[in-house]
Parts: structure tokens; sequence; C-alpha cells
């Protein structure tokens, strides 16, 4: 179902999960799709994957999964080696890594035949529209997160009428490294891989 949403905020959450492993990530209230919470790492704790996890109130599960080496030293998972998930169905991702531009750079991702477009607005901010066709004009949805420490939140604001799978899309992106989606972003994350696998090779 399409809906206008209002503004909402996801404030910061932190716990120890069972093992001993610190999950973290978003969480807050939407008026129109109720409760909703972004965790990492998600589980079950598998070696050499990290995960996020959107899920919550009126959205579908989302899932983000990052496999290889280079999770191991990962915060959150990257847009390299990356599988994604809405539901049980699989999101099908594609980047140009080359573009000058940050819309050039966009991660593109179609799901159930509707096409995606995450686009960085900056280090802490970024938007996912959806596409207009011949049934549906399409919304673009904003989140950007402010301020520090304990005083961080994220705000989510939308235009046109959005789906849950779009709402889950959007929030879920806040604990996704997304550096890559700017030029500056890819060549400070090639030069953290190129460490981790040179320091790996001393081992």
């Amino acid at each position: 179902m399409h809906t206008t949403i209002s503004p909402f905020t996801l404030a910061p959450w932190k716990e120890k999960q069972p093992g001993g492993r610190t999950s973290s990530g978003w969480q807050g209230t939407s008026a129109e799709f109720g409760e909703i919470r972004v965790a990492c790492p998600a589980g079950p704790n598998v070696s050499n994957s990290i995960s996020t996890e959107a899920s919550g109130g009126q959205i579908p599960r989302t899932r983000f999964e990052t496999r290889g080496l280079h999770t191991e030293t990962a915060l959150r998972p990257t847009l390299n080696g990356s599988t994604l998930r809405v539901g049980d169905a699989l999101v099908r991702m594609d980047r140009n890594r080359w573009a000058p531009t940050h819309r050039g750079r966009s991660l593109r991702m179609t799901y159930l035949g509707d096409s995606y477009r995450l686009t960085a607005l900056g280090r802490r901010a970024y938007e996912l529209s959806r596409s207009a066709d011949s049934e549906d004009p399409g919304a673009l949805i904003t989140v950007r997160q402010t301020g520090l420490a304990g005083g961080r939140r994220v705000t989510v604001r939308a235009t046109g009428r959005v789906l849950a799978a779009d709402i889950a899309l959007a929030v879920l992106f806040c604990e996704v490294d997304r550096s890559v989606l700017t030029r500056r972003g890819a060549v400070r994350a090639g030069m953290r891989r190129i460490f981790f696998f040179w320091t790996e090779s001393q081992s």
C-alpha cells in the first residue's frame, strides 16, 4: 500500500547479545509504519560475514550481508561482496565504481519490478529514490544523520507516497558502509583494503 508519511527520527541504541557480542544501531517510531529498529551486527554470528537488519512495525524484515575476509575488521557491511534481501526476495544490486559524480556512483537496486537508486548526499546523508512507472509517480526518501555522541539522531523524510519496502530499504543503509558512493570515500576504502591484505600477508 502506498502511503504519505510524516518525518520521523531514529535514535542510537546498543546492547550486549548472548555470547558477549555487542549489537548497536538505530530505533524509533514512524506514525504510519510503527516501531522501526536497525541492528548491526545482526545474528547469527558467521565467520567472514557481517550483516545489518531492519525490522519492526509494518516494514518487511530486510537484511544486508557482506561476506569475505575483509569483514573480519569491518564495523558494518560494505557494498563489496554483498547480498540484500527484503523478506525472502533477493534484491539485485549494481553500481558504476568509476563514475565521477555522486549520482553516477549510486547503488542501483531492483526489487519486485521496482527500480531504486541510493545516492550519497555527503558522508552523513543519502537519498533513496524509487523510479516512477506508468501507474506510480515514484518516491524519494532522504535520510540524514545529525549530532554527536549521545545526541546523534537520524531523520527520515519522504516525498511522494511510499511503500513499506521503501522505508525498510531507506533505514537499512544507516548501518551499511556507504563510503564507496563518493570518490573520496572510495579512495579511503581502497586504502583500508590494501592495508588489511598487506597486514594479512605479513602474519
